[in-house]
């Protein structure tokens, strides 16, 4: 177990629905990234943009998508996690992967898809929470529209980081600011999110603001153009806030139905 986590927020402008594009835009960026660094996140849908056209994107793009992640993870020795367009089974999926540098991986299927844009009508929605457990440290990934959702992130599990990655568009992005604040001080846990920026194809504008937050809601890093930002976190952090103030041990007991 690590006292502490180095990690870094990608936020770029995505190019629409071309993941070999995409690939070789966040390759570049990754290689720059300090070989220090633990964790690496990439936005949500990050090969393609949040496209709800699915069925237009080679299907096999998912897997070489994640073959890609495991070539980086492996080459940086640490994990990454994005979000892309997933076809399993006969279904599409807005599907994350956390990928270990050792070759090995975890899923999470975002739960809320966005009703407002239609997602819910091409994408399945998932099931299952996921908490990784990776360097002495609990993180609970989450995508975009989770965030909206405070049942489902609530910190049940005693992760240490709370993790967004998300397409957030400029008009609704006041929403985004508060809400990444508030789920850390409510969770008493590190909250992380990761945003694109720039223009889609349907015209909607991306202003980033991707930022990190302490448990207590103080305010890490924020972004507001194409860039990458590393910060390190604090696992005696988390402890002695959870130590001095025990919120968790007074919260409510509950019941999820799907």
């Amino acid at each position: 177990m690590t006292n502490s986590l180095e990690v870094a927020l990608i936020q770029s402008a995505l190019v629409w629905e071309n993941p070999e594009e995409n690939r070789i835009a966040f390759s570049k960026k990754i290689d720059t990234l300090s070989s220090d660094v633990d964790v690496i996140i990439l936005p949500e849908t990050f090969t393609t943009g949040f496209t709800m056209n699915p069925q237009q994107i080679n299907i096999e793009e998912g897997k070489r998508t994640l073959d890609w992640m495991l070539e980086w993870a492996k080459k940086k020795d640490a994990a990454l996690m994005g979000s892309m367009v997933f076809h399993e089974n006969g279904n599409f999926y807005n599907r994350l992967h956390f990928v270990y540098p050792n070759g090995t991986y975890e899923k999470y299927d975002k739960r809320h898809t966005f009703t407002l844009a239609g997602e819910h009508k091409v994408f399945k929605a998932g099931t299952e929470k996921l908490i990784v457990t990776y360097k002495g440290f609990k993180i609970c990934p989450l995508i975009c529209y989770d965030l909206r959702f405070p049942v489902w992130s609530r910190n049940t599990e005693a992760y240490d980081v709370l993790i967004f990655m998300a397409n957030w568009p400029k008009p609704r992005i006041s929403a985004w600011n508060t809400l990444l604040k508030a789920r850390a001080i409510e969770n008493l846990a590190y909250c992380i999110g990761v945003n694109r920026i720039g223009f889609d194809e349907n015209g909607l504008e991306y202003p980033g603001n991707s930022g990190a937050y302490d448990c207590l809601g103080k305010q890490l890093v924020f972004l507001e153009k194409e860039e990458n930002v590393t910060l390190k976190i604090s696992k005696e952090h988390v402890l002695k806030t959870r130590e001095k103030l025990k919120f968790l041990d007074d919260q409510d007991s509950f019941t999820f139905e799907l």
